[in-house]
């Protein structure tokens, strides 16, 4: 019950304090407990930098090379993927050189002349290849 009190600068509506004697001893808090002491308060920190040193030591001999094969293997997806777009561009090119240039028009020709430089180039690769292992 608020008790009135009569100040120089009027009457207030306070609380009444409490009595020092009826407060905690210093140290200790009311709902919890006495405080931790201070090596029962820092277990917390060492199991989060123990976590942290293996969680460290996983990325780096785990997710760090694992990232540079799939970086790898991404990369080389694109770079053939970017070659054989080339390769089938160049062979428009050339059939359309051979066409305008080379046979007027006479696309059969340009067609018979480039089909057999690949068949050529193919038979090459046939010849250069590893023989069979008997075993």
């Amino acid at each position: 019950m608020p008790v009135q009190a009569a100040t120089a600068g009027g009457p207030t509506n306070l609380d009444p304090m409490e009595d020092q004697a009826t407060s905690p001893p210093p140290g200790t808090r009311p709902e919890d407990g006495p405080i931790p002491a201070p090596a029962e308060a820092e277990w917390p920190a060492k199991v989060a930098d123990t976590i942290e040193d293996v969680v460290g030591a996983v990325s780096d001999r785990l997710v760090r090379p694992l990232t540079l094969v799939a970086r790898g293997v991404v990369f080389g997806v694109v770079a053939a993927t970017m070659a054989l777009v080339l390769v089938v561009l160049g062979m428009i090119l050339l059939v359309r050189l051979l066409d305008v240039y080379a046979f007027g028009g006479r696309v059969w020709a340009s067609d018979t002349v480039l089909g057999g430089v690949l068949v050529g180039v193919g038979a090459f690769a046939w010849s250069k290849r590893a023989g069979r292992v008997e075993g």
